[in-house]
């Protein structure tokens, strides 16, 4: 099977997936949206204060582009904007639960990535 990476930067799908979702509070946004349904911009603030509103929106409209979050704006005074995972999200979503299960076994292992970056510099 051809995964598409051959050594050229961009090539590879599964590069170019992380670098989507890669970003700060980027997985976080993700697990609100599949774990309490569609939320308002006030209540992605609520669930993570420390993100300011200039990352929110930027990592909002990303995840709109990439296809994975849907924005949905209702035609009332003020405009009242819901965001929620796309099909393609969902999927995403189911992914990154398996790769959390890997990351807490390597975690209870001992595995830490800070310790690995350091020794190979």
């Amino acid at each position: 099977m051809d995964d598409g990476c051959d050594g050229t930067p961009g090539a590879c799908p599964v590069d170019r997936m992380f670098s989507v979702v890669g970003g700060q509070w980027t997985t976080y946004l993700i697990w609100i949206l599949a774990t309490d349904g569609p939320q308002r911009f006030g209540a992605f603030q609520r669930h993570l204060p420390r993100i300011s509103t200039k990352v929110l929106t930027e990592r909002l409209r990303m995840l709109e582009r990439a296809g994975l979050v849907d924005r949905h704006q209702a035609a009332t005074i003020p405009p009242q904007v819901t965001y929620s995972l796309t099909p393609r999200g969902q999927e995403l979503h189911g992914a990154m639960n398996i790769l959390g299960q890997i990351a807490q076994k390597w975690e209870a292992e001992g595995w830490r990535p800070e310790a690995a970056v350091l020794r190979t510099g």
